[in-house]
């Protein structure tokens, strides 16, 4: 099994969302919340971002529902400088155990835009709304091909979950392509 040639989950966490690294978005970016309407958006940009998920008519809404409200509060999109979606992200929420737990879902940046600087505030702004919202700590699922996010999840404080041996496998392997270092 080779993780980095393998589409294979893993999951991250962040126990706290204290102390969350603060990078602003470059000149002439903007963050805007949903509207109604946005699902178009959300599509062409997963659509264009993700070589490895067939993103189809009906995934926004089995992904997020239609509660246009909580997708206002909670789903956010990076527009360039002429207000063009390029990007987007959801803190989202899932229950467990009968707790809200914050996820960070769906980040994604379209690839003529990738190298620019834009994700880490990406990021810095979906963890920061996950705090506001009243949650105190975050998780994500992400895949062992996408070695950039999981730098990148790796440098805003997300660890590994590791629930299995097969987990431990898996993250072992990865360390060697991850610039920080990740405790398991």
């Amino acid at each position: 099994m080779d993780p980095i040639r393998e589409y294979i989950d893993v999951r991250m966490s962040r126990e706290n969302l204290d102390d969350i690294p603060d990078y602003s978005l470059p000149a002439g970016y903007s963050i805007r919340w949903y509207r109604p309407g946005d699902e178009k958006h959300w599509q062409a940009v997963q659509s264009l971002a993700d070589e490895y998920t067939r993103v189809t008519p009906d995934l926004f809404q089995e992904q997020f529902g239609t509660d246009t409200q909580l997708l206002s509060e909670r789903q956010c999109f990076l527009c360039d400088s002429k207000d063009n979606v390029i990007g987007t992200a959801s803190a989202w929420l899932d229950n467990q155990g009968g707790k809200s737990i914050g996820r960070i879902h769906w980040l994604a940046i379209i690839p003529q835009q990738q190298g620019n600087g834009l994700a880490k505030p990406l990021l810095t702004v979906i963890c920061k709304r996950l705090k506001e919202l009243g949650h105190s700590r975050t998780y994500l699922t992400t895949q062992s091909v996408r070695i950039p996010a999981i730098n990148l999840y790796a440098k805003f404080g997300f660890a590994p979950v590791v629930d299995s041996d097969g987990d431990r496998e898996i993250w072992e392997k990865l360390q060697k392509y991850i610039k920080y270092p990740l405790s398991f």
